[in-house]
């Protein structure tokens, strides 16, 4: 991870405005309030991008963007916003060619955000987490250069249920999957149930609602009890892919 920060550095010094890409269904959870200061500090331009725009219903995208601005909804999946976003861009720089810097947790899609921009696959991409590794520069057009950088956490960040939830640490990776799959549970209780239509309630147990899960996936151990750590795991993987929208 150290190594990662020298190449963040790199980047915020050299470009003149910086995205940095957020998950839209988990706003304050995936920003860097580090580089955030960093920017602030070194007076460069900030620009806050909502990235998975689609997996959020439309009236809560009325009220995620709060104060944080200027601000774009994109969705790199779909290529939805990315005309607003390089108008935006241009808006900021006024018209001139500009390097912009591109920042944010891992596995919020930065990756995809600059193949949605640059119109061709220039940045490699994959749903594991910390999949960039250093340094890219992507010319986008005459005037738009754009500088990518790998997924970083907050030095001093160590909340493993948060990493999980956003996808910075990866489903695959995760050691007490039941107990970060059960904190979900409590806190997107509606969601799952309306995802995986369990006979649950909403009165009813994390405990209870990841078991009927298991059953009703058939995620099973020897003697037909409900295998809850592969529920979890299941569980996990459907909200960091985007398949369980907010």
């Amino acid at each position: 991870m150290p190594s990662f920060w020298k190449h963040v550095n790199k980047v915020l010094k050299e470009a003149e405005i910086i995205i940095e890409v957020l998950d839209a269904r988990m706003v304050e959870d995936t920003r860097n309030f580090e580089i955030e200061k960093k920017i602030q500090t070194l007076g460069k331009k900030i620009l806050y991008v909502f990235n998975k725009c689609d997996l959020v219903k439309d009236d809560k995208l009325k009220t995620i963007k709060g104060d944080l601005r200027p601000s774009v909804f994109i969705s790199s999946k779909d290529k939805l916003g990315t005309t607003i976003l390089k108008k935006k861009i241009l808006e900021m720089s006024r018209g001139n060619a500009v390097t912009v810097g591109i920042v944010g947790y891992p596995n919020v899609g930065k990756s995809s955000l600059i193949n949605a921009l640059s119109g061709r696959g220039s940045a490699k991409t994959s749903s594991e987490s910390g999949y960039t590794k250093g340094f890219q520069k992507i010319r986008v057009d005459s005037k738009i250069l754009l500088l990518d950088t790998p997924g970083v956490l907050p030095r001093k960040e160590k909340d493993v249920t948060k990493h999980s939830r956003t996808g910075a640490l990866s489903y695959g990776k995760i050691k007490d999957i039941e107990g970060v799959a059960l904190e979900l549970i409590a806190d997107e209780k509606e969601l799952i149930l309306e995802f995986y239509k369990t006979v649950g309630g909403m009165d009813d147990e994390p405990e209870d609602i990841l078991e009927q899960i298991a059953f009703k996936f058939k995620k099973l151990a020897s003697g037909g009890k409900a295998n809850l750590e592969v529920a979890a795991r299941m569980l996990l993987k459907d909200w960091q892919t985007g398949k369980i929208k907010s």
